[in-house]
């Protein structure tokens, strides 16, 4: 029988000890400030990308799904490694801990290898299902091959940042984001435009000639920025998180470790891809509307995604930040805790999109006016539709704080089945059905009120889950 490593028993970790709402805010900040650059940086990045033209800003948005699978593998993955290092840190058991990174990182260089195929042999194959111009077709190609191909930064990135999180160490994931994201925005024009198109369209007169990679150019500035934070983040783990250690003895996969990690992150891994094939469905939709408005409604989409991110980013934040709170005390049996972190997540995913409501009504046209510096004849027509879509969609936002808020405690209690299920109505069994549905009335802006109609179906899915989980493995914990 192996033998159980432990700590002493004690108040030692912040997360058992401190005021839940103080804990909350001290772990939420750092990841919600990093996650509010790497969301500037998306939006930096369409925004010079928009300088070369609509159809290059139309790429980005076909580009959306397989980005969004990355992150979804990666922080999947990084989320089961969470969920189990953090519970067993809470049971004192270091021995688990380490083998729970150990057998996270080899998951991880699995997923890594099938990205990096897809980029050398897919990408070309994905955009040939697309209806859409040769030129945004091989713009797609050019950004989403190297996004994939140098995949390793993003999931180093994120699974090293996850580790520290497991161990209350989240401040360090503001220097390892923070500076990735701030790099990435640094590159973006000058890998973008170059040069000459940094004066031509900016301004801006360098004192070198630098050579004009296009929409390349942010594939190539977005993956050195993910290279960086991910070397960043694995020195910060080597020399600063002691709770947990990297030896290789503990990267031999053992099926009830790799299996426990698993029935977390899959079910994230599935939600993001579920968020993929949204993305492509609705797509797919709005491609219909080609003959009267071309890739506009397409267009319009991608960007909004973008700008949603200014609010869903620090939600995440928030989110992953309650999931190794409420973990740890599920596995110290602390019950008041995890209520108590449920609750000022909730508090806190509200204020936040009622923020985001309230800006995306007051300013639609000063936000897709952002995207409209390339002048061409689309230009204008995708700042008017955007103004339309936003006002409509972001009905949805209060409702959806319900979903994530309470989603995290489906997570870090070992349901994430029903994170998925709910993840799966909200974006396939209602949202897809209702656009099209919708899309029959050959109106493009009734198509937008599908996210308010889906929402409402999540929202009344969450609430019923949240009853029977808390009623199976929280409220038996105050009667022990």
């Amino acid at each position: 029988m192996e033998k159980k490593n432990t700590l002493p028993l004690g108040g030692e970790n912040k997360m058992r000890v401190m005021p839940v709402g103080k804990l909350l805010i001290t772990m939420a900040i750092p990841l919600v400030i990093s996650m509010l650059v790497q969301a500037f940086y998306n939006i930096v990045d369409t925004f010079f990308v928009s300088l070369v033209s609509t159809d290059a800003t139309g790429a980005l948005s076909f580009a959306f799904p397989i980005q969004n699978l990355q992150i979804g593998c990666s922080t999947g993955i990084a989320v089961g490694v969470n969920s189990l290092l953090s519970k067993s840190l809470g049971e004192n058991d270091t021995d688990k801990a380490n083998r729970a990174a150990g057998n996270g990182i080899v998951l991880m260089l699995m997923f890594v290898a099938g990205f990096m195929l897809f980029g050398a042999f897919g990408t070309r194959g994905y955009y040939s299902l697309f209806n859409i111009n040769e030129t945004t077709r091989q713009f797609g190609v050019d950004y989403t091959s190297i996004c994939c191909i140098f995949t390793l930064g993003i999931f180093v990135e994120i699974m090293g940042e996850r580790l520290l999180q497991s161990s209350g160490k989240t401040v360090y994931t503001l220097f390892t984001q923070g500076i990735g994201a701030m790099l990435n925005i640094i590159l973006d024009p000058l890998f973008i435009l170059g040069s000459e198109g940094l004066q031509a369209k900016l301004g801006i007169r360098l004192p070198f000639f630098f050579p004009t990679f296009g929409v390349a150019g942010a594939a190539i500035a977005t993956v050195i920025g993910q290279w960086v934070a991910g070397i960043m983040a694995v020195i910060f783990n080597f020399t600063k998180n002691k709770e947990v250690s990297f030896r290789f003895k503990y990267m031999k996969l053992r099926s009830d470790i790799a299996g426990k990690i698993l029935t977390v992150g899959v079910p994230s891994i599935i939600m993001m891809a579920i968020g993929s094939v949204m993305t492509f469905c609705m797509n797919q939709v709005l491609l219909g509307f080609s003959a009267t408005h071309g890739q506009t409604p397409a267009n319009v989409f991608g960007i909004y995604f973008k700008l949603q991110s200014l609010f869903l980013m620090p939600l995440f934040g928030i989110n992953n930040a309650a999931i190794s709170i409420i973990a740890y005390n599920y596995g110290a049996r602390l019950p008041k805790r995890i209520t108590g972190t449920i609750k000022w997540s909730f508090g806190s995913a509200l204020v936040v999109m009622l923020l985001g409501t309230t800006v995306f009504q007051l300013i639609p046209d000063k936000l897709m006016g952002i995207f409209g510096g390339a002048g061409d004849e689309n230009a204008a027509a995708l700042v008017e539709m955007g103004v339309v879509a936003m006002r409509i969609i972001c009905l949805h936002f209060p409702l959806a704080s319900i979903g994530i808020a309470l989603g995290a405690s489906f997570q870090a209690l070992g349901n994430g089945i029903y994170a998925t299920i709910v993840s799966l109505c909200r974006q396939l069994v209602a949202l897809v059905p209702a656009a099209f549905l919708l899309s029959l009335t050959g109106n493009v802006n009734a198509v937008w009120w599908s996210f308010p109609i889906a929402e409402f179906v999540s929202s009344t899915v969450t609430l019923i889950f949240f009853a029977k989980i808390y009623k199976e493995k929280v409220k038996p914990m105050f009667k022990a």
